[in-house]
C-alpha cells in the first residue's frame, strides 16, 4: 500500500466521520468540531492525490496550506457566532424552524 493511498483512505474515513457527526449531533460545538474533522479529511485526500511518482506536488501542498488558514478563520467565526447564540438563547443548539410558532400558538 502506497503512502498516497493510505493518506487518501484515511482522509475519506475522516470525511465520513465528520459528515456523520455533522448530521447526528445536535450540540453546536460538536457540529463545529465535526466540520473541522471533515476539513482535515479533505486536506489528507488532497495531499494523497497530490503525489506523483512518489514526489509531492507543490501546488496541492499550497492549496492545503491555504485551506488550513481559511479553516482556522472559519472556525474562529463559527465559535464567535456560537457564543453569540449562547448569549441570546441560552442554548448551544440551532433553532428549529417552526418550533417557536408551534409553542407560541396561533394567537401570538
Amino acid at each position: 500500500m502506497s503512502t498516497a493511498l493510505l493518506f487518501s483512505l484515511t482522509g475519506a474515513a475522516l470525511f465520513v466521520m465528520g459528515v456523520a457527526g455533522l448530521l447526528l449531533q445536535p450540540h453546536l460545538l460538536r457540529k463545529i468540531i465535526a466540520f473541522n474533522i471533515m476539513g482535515s479529511g479533505i486536506f489528507l485526500i488532497l495531499v494523497g492525490l497530490g503525489q506523483r511518482g512518489g514526489s509531492p506536488d507543490p501546488v496541492s501542498q499550497a492549496m492545503v496550506l491555504t485551506g488550513i488558514v481559511v479553516s482556522v478563520a472559519a472556525t474562529g467565526l463559527a465559535l464567535a457566532l456560537a457564543r453569540r447564540l449562547l448569549d441570546l438563547t441560552g442554548k448551544m443548539q440551532l433553532p428549529v424552524p417552526g418550533e417557536d410558532a408551534a409553542r407560541d400558538g396561533p394567537d401570538a
